[in-house]
């Protein structure tokens, strides 16, 4: 039978779905939230306990529920989650090491420590991507490259993000020393890792490394277009064993993220069917409902967004292709906010 994993927060956004799914179809998934599962999640839960993961007792909260592994993909939960897994005795981060990794100050202090290259004042007019890593003992695999398109300052909320098996970077040698490098100042082993960078002229510059599975779709992404599963491969690992990570496909994928153009009220949102009919559409979600209030695409948040669609084809130009084409499909309005003056 397989064995039981804690997963500390489910979040809110729906994008946490496909992660949630994946595990859930190889172990019975135990809940800790303080707060009553979202209707998308509670297909997958074999259990919700509702308690504060970053408060002390969960440990005994959960006396009597067999746990084979402890899972979190909410930067804010590492270190529960490294403690909690320390105290059952089950694999997980170092104290040490999720504490650090929730401070983003702090990460930068141990990187620049250990002297790895890390991004500057002067470093942000280039590139970013994301490499997603599987580190399996004392082996760094990139598994993919997520590229991701910002949007206007000063939030800069990612627009869209891309994979693509065939991603020329994968061979670049800078850029795989500059991930090895952040693996091994951190400590990090048996873990999943979204390790962010900055290409610059200067070579590349880490910007952050989170070592659990990314949010926005991307592990849906990644499955898409190489078959490797992000989620299952970190509660794998979670629970003692070793993921097979091999490439099965060789294809692209990209999602793309719709903010409002204007800050107020949502009055109307709505979808064209025809929007799954286009070539090479993989799927297309409101993720906002009319009468809610919203912030435009300069300050937005994750919670602003009113939806997403994603596309699964051969090439990246496919992919932004079929996304814009799905785009057509979304109508939106909303009431702007009262605009106050100064006196």
């Amino acid at each position: 039978m397989a064995q039981p994993v804690v997963l500390l927060g489910a979040g809110r956004d729906v994008c946490g779905e496909f992660p949630l799914a994946r595990v859930a179809a190889a172990h019975p998934v135990l809940l800790v939230d303080p707060s009553p599962p979202a209707s998308w999640a509670r297909p997958y839960l074999a259990a919700h306990l509702a308690a504060d993961p970053a408060e002390e007792g969960t440990a005994g909260a959960l006396r009597g529920h067999p746990v084979g592994g402890v899972l979190t993909w909410s930067s804010r939960y590492l270190p529960a989650a490294a403690c909690l897994a320390a105290r059952l005795g089950l694999p997980g981060l170092p104290y040490e090491t999720a504490v650090t990794c929730a401070d983003p100050p702090a990460l930068r202090a141990l990187l620049d420590r250990h002297r790895v290259p890390t991004a500057g004042p002067g470093d942000t007019g280039e590139e970013v991507v994301s490499a997603e890593t599987v580190v399996l003992d004392d082996e760094v695999r990139i598994v993919a490259l997520t590229r991701t398109t910002p949007g206007p300052p000063p939030a800069r909320r990612p627009l869209r993000h891309s994979v693509h098996a065939h991603d020329g970077l994968l061979h670049n040698r800078f850029l795989r020393q500059c991930v090895e490098r952040a693996v091994r100042a951190l400590g990090l082993t048996h873990t999943v890792a979204h390790i962010t960078v900055r290409l610059t002229a200067r070579g590349p510059r880490v910007l952050d490394v989170v070592p659990h599975p990314p949010g926005d779709l991307i592990p849906l992404l990644v499955e898409r277009a190489t078959g490797v599963d992000l989620a299952g491969a970190a509660a794998t690992l979670a629970t003692g064993g070793l993921p097979d990570v091999t490439p099965t496909r060789q294809r692209a994928a990209a999602v793309q993220f719709a903010y409002p153009a204007v800050t107020g009220r949502l009055t109307h949102l709505c979808l064209d069917p025809a929007a799954a009919h286009e070539p090479s559409a993989e799927r297309m979600v409101l993720t906002a409902r009319a009468g809610a209030p919203v912030t435009a695409a300069p300050h937005a948040g994750p919670a602003d967004r009113l939806a997403h669609w994603v596309a699964t084809a051969d090439t990246p130009a496919q992919c932004v292709r079929t996304l814009r084409a799905m785009a057509r499909h979304l109508t939106a309005t909303v009431h702007p906010a009262p605009r106050t003056h100064a006196a």
